[in-house]
């Protein structure tokens, strides 16, 4: 798991819980520091999830996501070991990415 990243997956019967905490600033770039200087704009723009390599979530957000965001999605289709992968993007360029195996509750 990487560091920018913390993830949960778990299998609930037919459905796995997957949770998601992202570290990120998420600025929206209308944030002012204390010379009063603007903070240049950083925020995740795409969120990708994969389940075995087959793509199950993708999201494209904006600045009107909090700092460090926090998702939480259902998915049907999972078994106790499947690998779940999640990307993200920021405007920046910049990427964070995680990995996890689906556990039972």
């Amino acid at each position: 798991m990487a560091e920018n990243m913390r993830m949960r997956a778990q299998l609930k019967g037919e459905v796995t819980e997957v949770k998601v905490l992202m570290t990120h600033p998420m600025e929206t770039g209308r944030r002012k520091n204390d010379f009063g200087d603007l903070i240049p704009a950083s925020f995740i723009q795409l969120v990708s999830a994969t389940l075995n390599g087959k793509q199950v979530l993708e999201a494209q957000w904006g600045t009107g996501i909090s700092k460090n965001p926090y998702l939480t999605f259902h998915l049907r289709g999972a078994k106790v070991g499947d690998v779940l992968r999640v990307n993200w993007t920021d405007n920046q360029g910049k990427t964070g990415q995680g990995e996890i195996a689906v556990t039972s509750v």
